[in-house]
């Protein structure tokens, strides 16, 4: 019986590590799971360290989690050798199902189809590798000829790269000029070189983070909720990224069917989570963090205040 549910469990990894297009029902259909036990499954393989990532409806295993990156190490290709792969694949003249093959599984599991433009493409690997290097060996980089749509300039950015951001689209650097974290878009910079300088403001990089109400900072704080059946339909249908952190708990009623499910939200903000809570208020049960207890209670007194 164990091994049945090892079976599973092993399948359902390896799905999700492949995964792109599979949504919770389409999953559930191919492994026979209920959806309540797949949730199940999730939390188990968050507890394990793997990230669990939301994008589209679609549930997938990070790259990113540790295991894979100390398997990564052992028996698979570096994000350099992939790079590389790549732009021989695409210069190759023999052409073929196999070629075609090797292509989709680097894209699948290197996202390196960031660009349709071949040149393009290959300028921008060249970026994607250096800034690799530079973030392995704890490089100063020049972004030269980055076109920021906020000032409308192009000007060459001194920064120290740290974290690469949606898919390899986006890099996370210290801009030692303005003495700032910053995320900068891959498609806007023209080339980058590497200094013969390493980190000096390592304890000053931040990471930028975006909750599931579309607020962002560099700091996150977890928010606890207790969802009846209608917030937990609003939340999962009006912020489907959510949809990770809700949990079923045991039910209260003889159906099998859990009637309360548990969020734990990291939020950017108290504005997005404070709008949900408050415009379902009767069918949620707040149960932490008390700073956020503190920011309702005050939301309240101000809209008694103004009702009066």
């Amino acid at each position: 019986m164990r091994h049945d549910k090892l079976e599973r469990e092993l399948r359902l990894l390896l799905l999700l590590t492949e995964n792109r297009g599979y949504t919770v029902q389409e999953i559930c259909k191919r492994l026979e799971l209920s959806r309540r036990n797949l949730y199940y499954y999730l939390e188990f393989f968050r507890d394990a360290g793997f990230i669990v990532e939301h994008r589209n409806h679609c549930y997938s295993i990070a790259r990113e989690s540790p295991f894979f990156r100390n398997l990564e190490a052992a028996v698979n290709f570096t994000e350099d050798e992939a790079i590389a792969m790549r732009q021989i694949l695409d210069k190759t003249a023999v052409q073929g199902v196999v070629v075609d093959q090797l292509k989709r599984k680097l894209g699948r599991f290197y996202d390196l189809e960031i660009l349709n433009n071949v040149e393009l493409r290959e300028q921008m690997a060249r970026n994607v590798s250096n800034l690799y290097d530079a973030i392995k060996g704890r490089y100063v980089v020049v972004l030269k000829d980055y076109a920021s749509a906020h000032s409308n300039t192009v000007s060459d950015r001194v920064v120290e790269p740290f974290l690469f951001m949606n898919g390899n689209g986006e890099i996370r650097c210290y801009e030692i000029a303005s003495g700032m974290n910053k995320t900068f878009k891959l498609s806007r910079i023209g080339e980058v070189k590497m200094l013969d300088l390493t980190w000096s403001h390592e304890n000053e990089h931040r990471q930028m983070f975006t909750d599931v109400f579309m607020f962002s900072s560099e700091t996150q704080h977890t928010v606890t909720l207790l969802l009846g059946r209608l917030s937990m339909q609003v939340l999962r249908e009006e912020y489907p990224q959510a949809e990770r952190y809700i949990i079923p708990q045991e039910p209260l009623a003889g159906d099998g069917n859990p009637c309360r499910w548990r969020v734990e939200l990291p939020v950017c903000s108290y504005v997005g989570v404070g709008r949900f809570v408050l415009g379902l208020f009767e069918d949620i049960e707040v149960l932490g963090n008390e700073e956020f207890k503190d920011y309702l209670r005050n939301k309240v007194h101000l809209l008694n205040q103004k009702r009066l």
